[in-house]
């Protein structure tokens, strides 16, 4: 088949690639970024430097890629570590989400294509109410912290044009938190903010997590691309978990002491309300209808394998 990925020099769209290729796929990358091009010629892709806001120049390159599939990865995450400012950090994502998914939307119609897959996300979009672990059909927060409010409106204007597409095979598969050589967990200033002590658990630490191994992601997409019934798919590992065990677990492994512990008044005032709700209510993922409907099983099935392993390879 001819798929188009968007956002193909991404931490997902570069991992993907390869296997796209490797499957017998002629595989066109999109990046914003001329220097990339060269690694994804390398992986054996057809690249395009387009800018996913501007849509005539994104239209012109879907169309004459004449894709079947097209694949939204697109996000600009490099510099979204200012978490205190949640909405801000994220602002470019959310564009992407909102108006670049619009212009790839229109796109990928007037090229034929009969497929659309985009990321979302798993966590912290979820209401805040029931059980730790959420299927598909739960529903999301109806009223989330101020500093997320923007961004979940963008994620629900990607889920409902994707996956309520008429004439789209739309999938939405919502990843878990990325880990994996590269990624923000485990950069050196997260890392060293987990040995200085900088990383604390809030109030109970009772906010599940569902994580993902960015390979696993890649597989779990080039899945989507091959077969499934269009609608929402959880991606996540299987065994999701509260902060109050996984951050005292991570710590240990990189050798530093134990997480302090700081109390819900005192974090809201020195992080924000948002951060003190995705340590503490925060809901996971199950990943049981992405298993059943995909085929999908994740390499890295828990998170205490998935870092010991990323941690191993780094040192």
């Amino acid at each position: 088949m001819r798929i188009l990925v968007a956002g193909a020099s991404g931490a997902v769209g570069i991992r993907l690639v390869p296997m796209l290729v490797a499957a017998g796929h002629e595989v066109t990358g999109l990046t914003r970024s001329p220097p990339k091009t060269d690694a994804l010629r390398r992986a054996g892709a057809a690249p395009a430097v387009v800018d996913a806001l501007d849509a005539a120049a994104l239209r012109e390159a879907v169309v004459s890629a004449r894709p079947e599939v097209v694949v939204h990865e697109m996000t600009a995450l490099a510099n979204a570590s200012d978490l205190r400012h949640f909405d801000r950090a994220f602002a470019q994502t959310n564009r992407l989400r909102t108006e670049g998914l619009d212009h790839l939307l229109a796109a990928a119609r007037d090229a034929g294509a009969r497929r659309v897959i985009a990321q979302s996300y798993c966590g912290w979009p979820f209401a805040r109410v029931g059980g730790p672990v959420k299927t598909e059909d739960d529903p999301l927060d109806p009223s989330p912290p101020r500093e997320f409010q923007r961004s979940l409106q963008a994620i629900r204007h990607l889920e409902s044009a994707v996956a309520e597409a008429r004439d789209l095979e739309g999938i939405v598969l919502r990843y878990g938190s990325f880990y994996g050589p590269g990624s923000g967990m485990f950069d050196g200033p997260a890392l060293d903010q987990l040995r200085r002590r900088l990383f604390p658990v809030i109030g109970d630490g009772g906010g599940w997590w569902s994580f993902l191994h960015l390979d696993d992601a890649a597989e779990a997409t080039a899945r989507a691309v091959e077969g499934g019934r269009p609608g929402i798919y959880n991606i996540a590992d299987d065994e999701p978990a509260p902060v109050r065990d996984w951050l005292p677990a991570l710590a240990g492994m990189v050798g530093a002491k134990p997480p302090r512990h700081i109390p819900r008044w005192l974090a809201r005032i020195a992080a924000g309300e948002h951060l003190v709700v995705m340590m503490t209510e925060s809901r996971a993922g199950s990943n049981a209808k992405a298993r059943r409907d995909l085929g999908w099983r994740p390499a890295h099935p828990s998170w205490r394998q998935g870092f010991a392993e990323v941690l191993a390879s780094a040192a």
